[in-house]
């Protein structure tokens, strides 16, 4: 069968039904990056998607949603996810990761690690928290990204997220590095400038990796680079059936 024809047999059967590829992302490209170059290697026409964005300076899953599986984004990404990263204490930025302008510097706090975690708990629970300026959250059709490179300030509607977890892992400041398992909704570079206010300073979010998207896992993903040299055939039999429960997803 030609390479633009679709599939082996072993693919045409995912390919009819959708499926989902799972990537580890790199730092460095957008989620829509990924689905671009996922996409010139499959059939003219294919549809392909992504379950939810992950900042171009984080890392890690990224469920891509092919063919007629693009129907279920919406139940993908309202899965819980966890994420493991790093905060830098002292500086704040434009965007709340390293990516943006320095707006604020402070004095680092002096605090030790159980005191750190028992700030960090706080958050636990159910929370409203307000998308930063600098996201792909759409106002009146537009990215609120838009506005902000304009210098528009426009209203952001907080949502409500759920922190199940949020673990210190290493404290050695000013950075430290935590474990998060949170709902769909949860921006970990609000977190960091939050827990950064609770402390009294100024607070960065610095590094980002996600590990886990419901039950998918990093240790199944595949790299981008993997999966451009492999043949139509071998990219559709990577492909996981998409299968989306009828028991809806609840904070």
């Amino acid at each position: 069968m030609a390479a633009g024809d679709g599939a082996s047999a072993r693919g045409v059967h995912t390919t009819l039904h959708g499926g989902l590829l799972l990537i580890d992302k790199p730092k460095g490209i957008t989620s829509h990056d990924a689905v671009l170059a996922i996409r010139r290697l499959l059939p003219s026409g294919t549809k392909v998607g992504h379950s939810g964005t992950l900042d171009p300076l984080a890392s890690g899953l990224l469920i891509l949603l092919v063919g007629p599986a693009t129907k279920s984004a919406a139940y993908y990404q309202k899965l819980p996810k966890v994420y493991s990263g790093a905060i830098r204490l002292g500086t704040e930025t434009e965007t709340g990761d390293l990516d943006g302008k320095v707006v604020r510097e402070s004095a680092v706090p002096e605090i030790t690690a159980s005191e750190l975690q028992k700030k960090m708990e706080t958050f636990l629970g159910l929370i409203e928290m307000q998308p930063p300026i600098y996201s792909a959250v759409k106002y009146k059709g537009k990215p609120l990204y838009t506005y902000a490179r304009k210098g528009i300030d426009v209203p952001r509607k907080s949502r409500a997220c759920r922190i199940y977890e949020w673990v210190l892992l290493e404290s050695a400041l000013p950075e430290i590095r935590f474990r998060l398992r949170c709902s769909h909704g949860t921006y970990a570079r609000v977190l960091a400038v939050e827990l950064g206010r609770t402390l009294g300073c100024a607070a960065v979010l610095s590094d980002l990796r996600r590990e886990r998207i419901g039950d998918f896992d990093i240790s199944d993903a595949h790299r981008l680079e993997t999966l451009k040299t492999l043949p139509i055939s071998g990219l559709i039999s990577s492909l996981r059936p998409a299968t989306v429960s009828s028991e809806p997803i609840r904070l």
